[in-house]
C-alpha cells in the first residue's frame, strides 16, 4: 500500500549496560532512540502513527562493505517502495562504494538499470572499493555530497564496520543540522552481525548452501576414495559462523571453531594431538578418510600464535621491513616462528589490514595443521603407537569463490523486504536506524519489519594492559561470534561424536527456487529463539494486561498477588544486570 504505519515502542538501550553512559556520551543526539515497528494495512493498532502523504524525496544507496550475494535485492526493494509512495521520488546509486560517494560519481537506478540485477549476486551494478567513512575528511566529504545533491536519506550496505560508520554519519548530520538521514542495512556473508535487533545478514544463507554443497562433494569424494584426509578452510573472518552453519548441513567428520578454541586456550599442538587421536580412533575402526573443517579465523584463536601475530603487527607499526621483523622478534616468539613450516613464516609477516587483522584469506591454516598431523602420525607409526596405514592429506580453501554466487531464495526475499524497511525508515523521518526483520525462521507473512537504532547494538570494549591501567575503546558495533552457549553449538556438540565415527554425511544439493528445498534456511537460525521484537512486544502486552487488571479497587489478594510477583522479577532483573556489567572489572 502507499500508507506507512508506524509503532514506536521504548527507548532503545545498550545490551551492556556498563557501556551505556560512553555511548550516550558518544551519541547524544541518536541514542536512545526509541523501537519502530511497521505495521501492515490491515493490523488494528489504535496508537500507531499513520503516515499518508509522500512527498517526493531523493534517496542515496552505496555498497560499502563486501560484496555479498542479495545486495542488489536491497536497492530492488528501496526502488520499488520508493517509487509506489511517489512516481517522482528519485534513488541515486554511488558508482564505487565510498570512493565514488566521496567524488559524487552517481548513477539514478531507473527500471532499466535494475533489470539485469534482479535476484542476481555481486555488487557490479554499483561496485565498491573502501568499506569505510571514518575520518574527519570522509565524514565531511559524505555531508558535502548529501548537501550538494539535496539527498533526504542515504542507504549504507554492509556489515559491522560500514554500520557503526553510518552511526557516526548520523549522529555528524543531527550535530550539524544536515537534512539527509543515514540509514543502515544489515548486509555480510560472514553472518558476524547478530544481535537482538538482527537474526541473520543477507548473504549468510547463500554462502552457507554454496559451500556445503562444495563440502558434501568432497565428503563422497573421500568416501569413495577412502584413503584421504581433507582439510578444508572456511570464509567467515574472525567468527567461525560460516564453519558452525555448513558443519550442521553437511555433517563433515570434524570442525574446530576458533570461539571454542579460544575459550579452552587450546595451543596449535593441542588441536594437532586432538585431530590425531581422531584419525587414529577412526583407524581403529579401518577408515582411513574424513573431511576436517577450519575456520579462516581460527590463527588469531590459538594464543601463542595470536600473540606472535601481536608482535609482528607491533613492528610493522614501527616500520620494521618484512625482511628484518623475524631477527627483531622476542625470544619466545623467535622460536615459534623458527618452529613454523616456511610458507606459514612468509604469510604472518603480511602486512595487516586496515583494521588492524591479519590477512586471514592468505594464511593457509589449513595446510599447517594438515603438516602437524602428517608429522605426528609418522612419529607414532614410527613408534609403534599407531598401526595405520600412511597418513594422506588433501588442502582447500572454499573462500571467495562463492561470493558472486546467485542468491538464495531466503537471501532474495530478506533483502527485498529490507529494501522497503529502507523507505519506511525515511518516511518516519528516522535518522541513525538500521533496517531489522526479525521472526524469520517463520514464512514470509510472519516476519515483522521495523527498525532499531544502530547505537543501541553498540558495544565498549575494555581491556587490561597491566594491573592497574584498564583502557575502554570507542563505542561499535561489534562482530558477533559464535555463542558457545547458543542452541546452535549444542547442536553440533551433541551430534560430533556420531559426525566423527559415523559417517553421516548430507548433501543439501545446489540452490533450489522451487519445490521443496526452496525454503529452507539456516539451521542456526531456525534452532534459535530469536524473535526478540516479538518478545518485546509480548512482554509490553503483559505489562499492559497488569495495569488493567490492577487498579485502585482491585481486592487485597490481587494486590498482594501482583506486589509479590514484581518484587520477584525486579529482583532477578537487577541481579541479572549487574551480573551482565561485570561490576566494573575490566573485560
Amino acid at each position: 500500500g502507499t500508507t506507512v504505519r508506524v509503532e514506536y515502542g521504548d527507548a532503545a538501550i545498550a545490551a551492556d549496560p556498563a557501556g551505556a553512559h560512553v555511548i550516550s556520551h558518544a551519541f547524544p543526539h541518536t541514542y536512545g532512540q526509541p523501537l519502530a515497528h511497521f505495521l501492515r494495512k490491515t493490523a488494528n493498532v489504535p496508537e500507531a502513527t499513520v503516515i499518508s502523504e509522500h512527498p517526493a524525496v531523493s534517496v542515496g544507496v552505496v555498497f560499502c562493505g563486501r560484496q555479498s550475494p542479495g545486495g542488489h535485492n536491497i536497492i530492488w526493494g528501496l526502488h520499488e517502495a520508493i517509487k509506489a509512495h511517489n512516481p517522482n521520488s528519485k534513488l541515486i546509486g554511488f558508482l564505487g562504494g565510498s570512493d565514488g560517494l566521496l567524488a559524487q560519481k552517481t548513477l539514478e537506478i531507473t527500471n532499466e538499470v535494475l533489470s539485469s540485477y534482479k535476484n542476481q549476486g555481486g555488487y557490479d551494478m554499483l561496485g565498491r572499493t573502501k568499506d569505510q567513512i571514518r575520518t574527519t575528511e570522509q565524514v565531511n566529504g559524505a555531508m558535502a555530497t548529501c548537501q550538494a545533491l539535496k539527498l533526504d536519506a542515504l542507504v549504507i550496505i554492509g556489515g559491522v564496520t560500514s554500520n557503526t560508520d553510518a552511526a557516526q554519519l548520523a549522529e555528524t548530520f543531527a550535530e550539524a543540522k544536515c537534512s539527509t538521514k543515514v540509514v543502515g542495512v544489515p548486509v555480510t556473508l560472514n553472518g558476524d552481525l547478530k544481535n537482538q535487533f538482527v537474526e541473520t545478514t543477507v548473504g549468510f544463507d547463500t554462502i552457507c548452501k554454496v559451500n556445503s554443497q562444495l563440502i558434501s562433494n568432497v565428503c563422497t569424494d573421500a568416501l569413495s576414495a577412502e584413503k584421504y584426509y581433507y582439510f578444508i578452510r572456511m570464509m567467515g573472518r574472525k567468527a567461525s559462523h560460516v564453519a558452525l552453519e555448513c558443519a550442521l548441513q553437511s555433517h563433515p567428520n570434524m570442525v574446530i571453531l576458533g570461539e571454542e578454541v579460544a575459550a579452552s586456550k587450546l595451543t596449535i599442538f593441542d588441536i594437532t594431538k586432538q585431530i590425531c587421536d581422531a584419525v587414529q580412533a577412526r583407524a581403529e575402526k579401518d577408515k582411513y578418510h574424513g573431511v576436517v573443517l577450519i575456520p579462516e579465523g581460527l590463527v588469531e584463536s590459538i594464543p601463542e600464535l595470536y600473540a606472535l601475530l601481536q608482535e609482528i603487527h607491533g613492528l610493522h607499526g614501527k616500520g620494521v621491513s618484512m625482511e628484518n621483523i623475524s631477527s627483531q622478534l622476542s625470544p619466545w616468539a623467535s622460536a615459534l616462528f623458527e618452529f613454523l613450516p616456511p610458507f606459514i613464516r612468509k604469510q604472518l609477516l603480511l602486512h595487516p589490514e586496515s583494521d588492524d587483522s591479519a590477512q586471514l584469506s592468505q594464511i593457509e591454516t589449513e595446510k599447517l595443521l594438515a603438516q602437524l598431523v602428517e608429522d605426528e602420525m609418522n612419529r607414532r607409526l614410527k613408534e609403534g603407537t599407531y598401526k595405520g596405514k600412511k597418513f594422506n592429506a588433501i588442502c582447500h580453501f572454499f573462500g571467495y569463490q562463492a561470493r558472486g554466487s546467485l542468491p538464495s531464495k531466503f537471501d532474495c526475499d530478506y533483502a527485498y523486504v529490507l529494501g522497503h524497511v529502507c523507505y519506511h525508515i525515511l518516511a518516519a523521518g528516522l535518522n541513525g536506524y538500521m533496517a531489522t526483520v526479525t521472526n524469520l525462521k517463520s514464512p514470509v507473512n510472519k516476519w515483522r519489519c521495523g527498525a532499531a537504532p544502530i547505537s543501541s547494538m553498540m558495544t565498549v570494549k575494555r581491556w587490561s594492559r597491566g594491573p592497574a591501567a584498564t583502557q575502554i575503546g570507542k563505542p561499535a558495533v561489534h562482530m558477533a561470534t559464535v555463542d558457545l552457549k547458543g542452541k546452535a553449538f549444542e547442536l553440533l556438540r551433541n551430534n560430533s561424536s556420531s559426525f566423527l565415527m559415523d559417517d553421516i554425511y548430507r548433501n543439501p544439493g545446489p540452490l533450489q527456487f522451487e519445490g521443496a528445498g526452496a525454503d529452507s534456511k539456516p539451521i542456526s537460525l531456525c534452532v534459535e529463539d530469536q524473535d526478540y521484537m516479538g518478545r518485546i512486544k509480548k512482554l509490553q502486552e503483559y505489562l499492559e494486561k497488569v495495569k488493567s487488571i490492577v487498579k485502585p479497587g482491585c481486592s487485597q489478594d490481587v494486590l498482594k498477588a501482583a506486589l509479590s510477583a514484581m518484587f520477584s522479577v525486579t529482583e532477578t532483573l537487577a541481579i541479572m544486570t549487574s551480573s551482565s556489567t561485570g561490576q566494573g572489572t575490566p573485560l
